[in-house]
This record gives structure tokens, C-alpha cells and sequence, in this order.
């Protein structure tokens, strides 16, 4: 037992818990070939004592690896996360795990921030890296002198009816035939984009009127019952028209594909929907969404329509409960940051205290003086 020559490079040979080691070290330097087996052993009795010992490993290995566990992940989730990557891909791929410095971090974010990418989307990133480093046990020696960027505390806007109807406008013209009934239901019932992406037939009762939600991004939304409205349930039976008999698990808003309609199409501008496949949901209405916002002139994002339907119930004076049930919320303050007409309305509250008087015979301001003459001593 211990080190030998076989050819050029030596090895190593001992046992360890009845189990025979033979190994080469790769050297042919004796005393590298000593330190080497001693090495192993350290490793093999800690390994044994129950501490873990972690391998050098490159950052670009290490994310490809966390992308792959995470099993629980939805499609859509893993899309994201693995947009995140590659943008972090550029400036720790070569690195090592335990390498990365709050430097390296620090320059990553300038560098994102020249790129044109938001605060929010820099932290979004960094958060991805976060949870690569703790998994491997290193975040622990970065989180001390790591700063994330400042976001904005604007919490979106509530369209005006002007620029709602402008919207819908320009979603009937939309090559996209699912777009404007998608604008009107999200309009009408407040449901975030990827409850309404991944909405099916059986979640939708056309009899009484409602439909409940699947899953959710939080708990307090999934499984809420929100009731159709006039225009969401009109606008629905209009495009349930553009099927026939859809089954209970068939997506509302199912994948599907625009051409152009013949060899002259693109001479007349007809377009024709091709490859619909009713048992997946759509992508998503990004593209349709962006020429339509343009079209219509208006500047917002999509997420803004939930923002109109919590000020709208707002508004209308709606009880607080009532719009946390249909919104999903699972706090009130959440769902003020939503209900822009409850600001204006203690703005307005507020204002209205301007111009009050106290006039000098008000109960509130009793003539001391006489009060402390007519008083009898104790």
C-alpha cells in the first residue's frame, strides 16, 4: 500500500472502510503524487464524518444543472428562468462557482443597466443567480455586499375609457382573432394574463354565468369564482363560435398559427388561421399586443387591464372584501396598490379639510377663561 510507478505518472493504492482505493494522480512528480493521496484521503474520512465537499464547478454547469432539477417548475417558469441565465450566461459562464465576487456582480449590473434593461429585470437576474450560489452553499460569503438596483414604485395605471375604447378598436383589426376577446375579458373579470392563457372550457359555466379560476400565481387566486358581466359573456359566446362543440378540457385560447390565405394573400391582406391545436394554450398575445397598443395609441402594458378592473370596482364603492375576493388578492394592502380610485378618493377626503374654521362659540373651543372663573375650588 501507498504510492508507485506504473510507466510514467504514479498512483496510489490504500483501503479505506474495507473498500480498496487504487487511483492514478495523474503526475509524475513523486511528492505532488504524496499530497495528492493524502488529499483523497482527507477527503474520503470527511465525506465519511458526514461533511459534504464541493468540487470546483463552472458557473455555466451549475445553472444548466438547477434548470434541469427544478422539476416543479411550470413551462412558463422555466421559460423565464432560462431567459435569466442567458443573460447571466455572458458574464459568469467561465467563472467558477466560488470565484464570483460582489465585483463581479456589480459590474454585471452596469452592464445590464448600458443594455437597456430595466432595475427590476437586473434584480429578476441576480435573484437567479442568488439561488444557484445557495444551492451550492455560497451566497452566504456574497449576500454582506450585495446592493440590488432601486426599482421603480410605480404600480402601473388605470385606463381611461377613452383609451379603452381606442384599445378594443384596434383589436378587431388585429390579425390575431383571439386578441380582442381577450382584451374584453380581461377587462371585465380581472384575471391576470396566465390565468387567462391557460383557461379551459370546464372552468367556464355558460349557464350561470361564471367562471373559476385554475391555477394561480397565489394561493388566494386560484380556485376564486368570478362572475361574467354583459360584455365578457357576450364576447366569450362569440368567439366559442369559432369552434365546434369544444370538450371540457380543451383551452379556451388554444395554439394557433396566421398565413397568409393563397398565393395572392399577401396582395390583399388576408390571413387565415392554420395548425390550431385546441389541447394547448396559446404562447401568448406579445406580438398582437404590441402592434394593437401602437395602433391605438396608447401607452400601457397588458397587466394595466387588471389594474382598470380593480379601480373600475373601486370606484363603483365596492366593498373592500368583495374586490380581494374577485382579484384574488391576499391582502388589503395589495389591493390598494391596484385601486388607484381609493388614492384620489383620500386625496379628495384630504383637500376637503382646506377652508375649515373654528369659530370661537364652537363647542370644540369653549371660553377657558370663564370656564376657570366659574369654577369652584376643591
Amino acid at each position: 500500500m501507498g504510492i508507485y510507478k506504473r510507466g510514467k505518472q504514479w498512483w496510489y493504492e490504500f483501503n479505506f472502510q474495507g473498500q480498496r482505493i487504487r487511483e492514478s494522480a495523474h503526475t509524475t512528480s513523486k511528492t505532488a503524487a504524496i499530497q495528492i493521496e493524502r488529499e483523497r484521503r482527507r477527503k474520503l474520512e470527511l465525506s465519511a464524518g458526514g461533511v459534504r465537499v464541493h468540487r470546483p464547478l463552472l458557473f455555466s454547469a451549475a445553472a444548466k444543472s438547477w434548470l434541469a432539477e427544478n422539476a416543479h417548475w411550470s413551462q412558463s417558469t422555466r421559460e423565464i428562468y432560462a431567459l435569466k441565465v442567458r443573460h447571466l450566461g455572458p458574464t459568469f459562464g467561465k467563472l467558477l462557482l466560488n470565484e464570483i465576487t460582489p465585483s463581479d456582480i456589480s459590474a454585471f449590473q452596469r452592464k445590464r443597466q448600458k443594455a437597456g434593461a430595466s432595475n427590476r429585470e437586473v434584480n429578476m437576474e441576480c435573484a437567479a443567480l442568488r439561488m444557484i450560489l445557495r444551492k451550492h452553499r455560497l451566497w452566504h460569503l456574497i449576500a454582506p455586499d450585495y446592493r440590488p438596483m432601486r426599482e421603480s414604485e410605480e404600480t402601473g395605471k388605470a385606463l381611461t375609457s377613452d383609451e379603452a375604447h381606442r384599445l378594443l378598436s384596434a383589436a378587431r383589426k388585429s390579425r390575431s382573432l383571439s386578441l380582442y376577446p381577450a382584451l374584453i375579458l380581461l377587462m371585465n373579470t380581472g384575471l391576470r394574463v396566465s390565468e387567462l392563457r391557460t383557461l379551459q372550457w370546464r372552468q367556464i359555466d355558460l349557464i350561470d354565468r361564471f367562471l373559476t379560476v385554475g391555477r394561480s400565481k397565489t394561493k388566494g387566486g386560484e380556485g376564486r369564482v368570478v362572475p361574467l358581466n354583459q360584455d365578457g359573456f357576450a364576447a366569450l359566446m362569440d368567439w366559442r363560435k369559432n369552434f365546434e362543440n369544444p370538450l371540457p378540457s380543451h383551452f379556451v385560447f388554444p395554439s394557433e398559427r396566421y398565413g397568409l390565405n393563397g398565393e395572392e394573400g399577401y396582395l390583399q391582406g388576408s390571413v387565415i388561421v392554420w395548425n390550431r391545436n385546441p389541447e394547448k394554450a396559446i404562447g401568448s398575445w406579445k406580438v398582437a399586443w404590441g402592434a394593437c397598443r401602437k395602433n391605438a395609441g396608447v401607452d400601457c402594458r397588458l397587466h394595466d387591464l387588471r389594474h382598470t378592473f380593480v379601480s373600475r370596482l373601486a370606484e363603483a364603492q365596492t366593498a373592500d372584501q368583495t374586490i380581494m375576493a374577485l382579484a384574488g388578492h391576499m391582502s388589503r394592502k395589495m389591493m390598494e396598490r391596484y385601486s388607484h380610485a381609493r388614492n384620489e378618493a383620500k386625496r379628495k377626503a384630504v383637500e376637503g379639510l382646506f377652508g375649515v374654521e373654528v369659530r370661537e362659540d364652537s363647542p370644540q373651543n369653549p371660553p377657558q377663561p370663564q370656564q376657570m372663573e366659574n369654577a369652584k375650588p376643591m
